[in-house]
């Protein structure tokens, strides 16, 4: 395969959007699923990051617990091959993975780093407009729920007169005693 065809690997969206995970309340991606889509190995891609450690701070890039580990080998079926591995990955937020495009200096690593954070706004896009749509429900809860105590009200009025007529009723039947 020649340069400009491995530059050319066309990679679906569904599928970056699939390596992104939620770890420590962050989106994040591992390591082995970065450089495969940068087209480099796990191996160059951390050694370039070691080599530049400088430019990927602690909200950039973490590497992962045990319990993270196990729980992303658990969950990711294309991770499996980490189970046994004595090394604990990296995982790299949206800015971590620009940096890294910037450190590995590849025309794919670049053109992939430029999907990637698409593929990271176009997901907080949907997840702003979701919480829009929780707003407006929340709001609607809170109405539908003024209603329902207004409801509850109105029946409690429509009791009080149903038994003030039954009263009234029940007084007027009754067999009148005494002097007439």
């Amino acid at each position: 395969m020649t340069e400009t065809e491995k530059d050319k690997i066309v990679v679906s969206d569904a599928l970056i959007a699939s390596r992104i995970m939620m770890i420590r309340t962050k989106k994040v991606m591992i390591d082995s699923d970065i450089a495969a889509l940068y087209g480099v190995s796990t191996k160059r891609l951390n050694q370039q990051v070691t080599r530049n450690k400088n430019r990927f701070p602690s909200h950039f890039m973490f590497q992962l617990t045990i319990d993270e580990k196990k729980e992303v080998v658990a969950n990711c079926n294309h991770l499996e091959g980490l189970k046994y591995s004595s090394v604990y990955p990296r995982v790299y937020t949206e800015h971590g993975i620009l940096m890294l495009a910037n450190v590995l200096r590849s025309e794919q690593a670049i053109n992939m780093s430029i999907k990637i954070i698409e593929i990271f706004i176009a997901m907080r896009e949907v997840l702003l407009a979701q919480s829009d749509l929780v707003l407006k429900l929340q709001e609607i809860q809170e109405k539908v729920t003024s209603h329902d105590e207004q409801i509850k009200l109105i029946f409690e009025y429509i009791k009080q007169v149903e038994g003030k007529k039954e009263q009234d009723f029940d007084q007027s039947n009754r067999k009148k005693i005494g002097y007439k």
